[in-house]
């Protein structure tokens, strides 16, 4: 083990370490503790940019078939723009796969394939910000980086007993957990932070009677732990409305692409118009709603017969209609027409 500040900063270190050889979880993209294996940084790249506001359950699947379908940067750097966005459908937060490709583009382009092995480095590639810089840094190349994602968060705040609301006590998290982070094996160390988040030290009922820490959790000491870090209010969210229009023929259905920029972007989509604050006048043939990060929105589905030019859009057979990659949003639309056909 590596100089740390202080005594306690090691043995912090030792017991979560300690900790996670015997209780990692098992995830497709991770390397074992202690396997002797070196972690891919492509793998924990594409694993990182998943994982951003998404679950691990949620991720897994996509993970497995990206890599499969794609095993190394080079081959994602080549992939069709459209392909890639078909296989991210329904994983949401589009822009993330339009940074993927244009991250993996620029590694092969500037880098030679190889992703910079420092924080500063992998900052200035498209679509890493902090976060994903410090993870990638920490756990693919070993660099003593304070990562520091929602688990972490939570778990810090809890231990040294950090009360001062988020967002501002983000800053006291990260000084709190830098002297703690060993320079021996850094990256199982930010991974074992995350597992003790996902799974001892949870949201609600948190398990402090088996976490490898709570001899000098300050939380637990004061019995106030499942309510750390303490959150902000949260703020109501618009509501905003549109239409989507089911033009089919010949069991065909007429699709479009949203533009490259803003939500959905580069998606495969209904044709529609724009989403605004009232509700349609048309009452439609189905309905549904959908929750975004910053609006919900309800989408009424109307159907048309207005023949359409070949440039604006293209004929998908209605049979293969999984294949068009179309993202949850509209899904859901084609999958209430499914239903009420059948």
């Amino acid at each position: 083990m590596s100089v740390q500040t202080s005594h306690s900063a090691e043995n912090f270190a030792g017991r979560i370490l300690g900790w996670y050889d015997r209780a990692a979880r098992v995830l497709p993209w991770r390397i074992p503790p202690n396997s002797g294996h070196v972690p891919d940084p492509y793998r924990v790249w594409m694993a990182e940019i998943m994982l951003q506001q998404t679950t691990v359950a949620a991720v897994a699947g996509y993970f497995e078939r990206f890599t499969a379908r794609w095993p190394s940067v080079q081959h994602l750097a080549a992939a069709d723009d459209a392909d890639v966005m078909a296989a991210w459908a329904g994983l949401g937060y589009y822009a993330r796969a339009r940074n993927l490709l244009a991250c993996a583009r620029a590694v092969v382009r500037d880098h030679g394939g190889h992703f910079p092995d420092s924080e500063a480095g992998l900052r200035a590639l498209p679509g890493i910000g902090d976060y994903t810089a410090a993870a990638v840094a920490s756990i693919a190349f070993g660099r003593a980086a304070v990562v520091v994602d929602a688990n972490i968060e939570r778990v810090i705040a809890r231990h040294r007993r950090i009360t001062t609301p988020l967002p501002m006590a983000k800053r006291e998290i990260r000084a709190a957990l830098a002297p703690l982070v060993p320079n021996d094996r850094p990256g199982d160390f930010a991974q074992a932070l995350m597992d003790l988040g996902a799974t001892i030290c949870t949201p609600r009922g948190p398990a402090c009677v088996i976490c490898p820490v709570m001899t000098d959790c300050m939380a637990r000491a004061r019995g106030d732990a499942e309510s750390l870090p303490v959150k902000p209010p949260k703020k109501a969210k618009p509501h905003r409305h549109g239409l989507a229009y089911w033009i089919e023929e010949a069991d065909r259905l007429w699709l479009v692409r949203r533009p490259d920029k803003g939500m959905l972007g580069g998606m495969r989509a209904l044709p529609g118009g724009a989403w605004e604050d009232d509700p349609p006048a048309e009452s439609g043939i189905a309905r549904i709603d959908h929750s975004f990060t910053h609006f919900d929105l309800t989408l009424t589905l109307v159907r048309r017969e207005v023949p359409l030019s070949a440039a604006e859009g293209e004929w998908w057979p209605l049979s293969d209609l999984d294949a068009a990659g179309l993202p949850t949003l509209y899904r859901k639309l084609t999958d209430k027409m499914r239903e009420k056909d059948g």
